[in-house]
């Protein structure tokens, strides 16, 4: 799935009860995490509920393309990952570092519908995978 069409699908449900079932649906599509990186090291730190986001390096034509992997034990957070994951597959560290994350968020209606405690662990999310950009 493409940003543009997850934007379309939010916009498409009408009320926040159907957003809320949509992203509990997308964050139970994601992949199982194995166990074994559910582990400390790939903990987000600064999320009120346990995500884990894992980090792959893709080589593609010579270019450096980053991929994560990553889940959570709460639902909806588990949905706000795949969401996440979404705006970052596939992209090079520049192209990561120069996603305006707000802004999707923003067009998601995400931003001023999750409780406080929430946005900061998206902004907790986001940092990790600039991080991750960074040192990869």
């Amino acid at each position: 799935m493409q940003i543009d069409e997850l934007i379309e699908n939010f916009e498409l449900l009408e009320d926040w009860e159907d957003k809320y079932r949509y992203l509990i649906d997308l964050g139970a599509k994601l992949p199982p995490l194995p166990p074994e990186l559910q582990t400390d090291e790939w903990k987000v730190s600064g999320c009120q509920s346990q995500v884990w986001l894992v980090p792959e390096v893709v080589m593609e034509n010579g270019q450096k393309l980053l991929d994560f992997k990553g889940s959570s034990d709460a639902a909806i957070v588990k949905g706000i990952v795949a969401v996440v994951l979404t705006i970052f597959a596939h992209k090079t560290p520049q192209e990561i570092k120069e996603i305006a994350v707000e802004d999707i968020f923003a067009k998601l209606g995400l931003s001023e519908h999750l409780s406080p405690s929430r946005r900061n662990g998206l902004s907790a999310m986001t940092d990790k995978i600039r991080y991750y950009a960074e040192v990869l």
